[in-house]
C-alpha cells in the first residue's frame, strides 16, 4: 500500500560510504505530519488521507482552516496534501507521522514544484537549435516554421515561446540513503525538483512498489571534545621552612 510524507527541501550535499564511494544526496527536512482528514469510499468515493505540515499562527489563518484542524486536535497547518490509495484502517485522525515510515534503501517517488524560469524562447524551453549566425541569414533564435499551408493556422501542440517552469514535477525511483530521526531529516539520492525551502512530497514508488535496495554503511564522524590535563597540585610551604631555605641560600 502507498504511504507518504510532506517535507521541505533544504539543499544538496554528499556522503561517503566506507568503501570510498561518494553519493550526492538531497537533504529533506521532515517535520512530523498530522493526519488532518481520512476519506473513505463510503463517504467520499475514494480512500485517502490528508496530511498537514508546517504549523502557522492562528492569527495568520482563518476560521475555516482552524475549525478543520481542530477536528484532529492540532494547530492550523500551512500545507495540506492528500495521498490516495492508502489503507485508511492503518491511520487515525490526529495521528502523527514521522520519517520512520520509510527505511534506508527504499525506493520512492518525490513530487515538487520546479523552479520558475519566466517567459523563455524555444531554444531554452524546448531545446531547439539556432539558425546560422553569419552570412546574412537574418534568422538566429526564431521559432521556425509554424505549419503547412493547407490548415492556414498554427497546429495544436506546436512548441512555442512561453512560460517555463513553476509546474508540478515528479522524479521516480529515487533511493532513500539515510534517515535521521534525531534531526527529522531524510537523505534522498540524487536531486529532487524545486528550489531550496520548497515543499516536496515523498511517496511510495509507483513502479517499484515497496522495493528496498541493499545499502552500504556510511562514514559517520564523531567530534570528540579535548580534555585538558589537570596540573599537579602545588604543595604549600610553611613560613618557617621558607625562612630556613632563605637563610641557607644567603650563607
Amino acid at each position: 500500500m502507498k504511504k507518504g510524507i510532506l517535507g521541505k527541501k533544504v539543499g544538496m550535499t554528499q556522503v561517503f560510504t566506507k568503501s570510498g564511494k561518494l553519493i550526492p544526496v538531497t537533504v529533506i527536512e521532515v517535520e512530523p505530519n498530522v493526519v488532518t482528514q481520512i476519506k473513505t469510499n463510503e463517504k467520499d468515493g475514494y480512500n485517502a488521507i490528508q496530511l498537514g505540515a508546517v504549523t502557522v499562527k492562528e492569527k495568520s489563518s482563518n476560521k475555516a482552516k482552524i475549525g478543520h484542524t481542530n477536528k484532529a486536535n492540532t494547530t492550523p497547518k500551512r500545507f495540506l496534501k492528500e495521498i490516495r490509495g492508502v489503507n485508511v484502517e492503518d491511520y487515525t485522525l490526529g495521528q502523527t507521522i514521522d520519517a520512520s515510515i520509510f527505511s534506508e534503501g527504499e525506493v520512492v517517488d518525490v513530487t515538487g514544484t520546479s523552479k520558475g524560469k519566466g517567459y523563455q524562447g524555444v531554444i531554452k524551453r524546448w531545446n531547439q537549435s539556432r539558425g546560422p549566425m553569419g552570412h546574412g541569414s537574418q534568422y538566429h533564435r526564431g521559432v521556425g516554421s509554424l505549419g503547412t499551408m493547407l490548415p492556414m493556422h498554427v497546429l495544436k501542440g506546436k512548441k512555442m515561446p512561453g512560460h517555463m517552469g513553476n509546474e508540478q514535477v515528479t522524479i521516480q525511483n529515487l533511493e532513500v540513503v539515510q534517515i535521521d530521526l534525531e534531526n527529522n531529516v531524510i537523505l534522498i539520492k540524487g536531486n529532487v525538483p524545486g528550489p531550496k525551502g520548497s515543499l516536496v512530497m515523498i511517496k511510495t514508488s509507483v513502479k517499484k512498489g515497496e522495493q528496498v535496495n541493499e545499502t552500504e554503511e556510511l562514514i559517520t564522524y564523531v567530534v570528540e571534545e579535548a580534555v585538558e590535563e589537570e596540573s599537579a597540585p602545588v604543595e604549600e610551604v610553611s613560613e618557617e621552612v621558607a625562612a630556613e631555605e632563605t637563610a641557607e641560600t644567603a650563607e
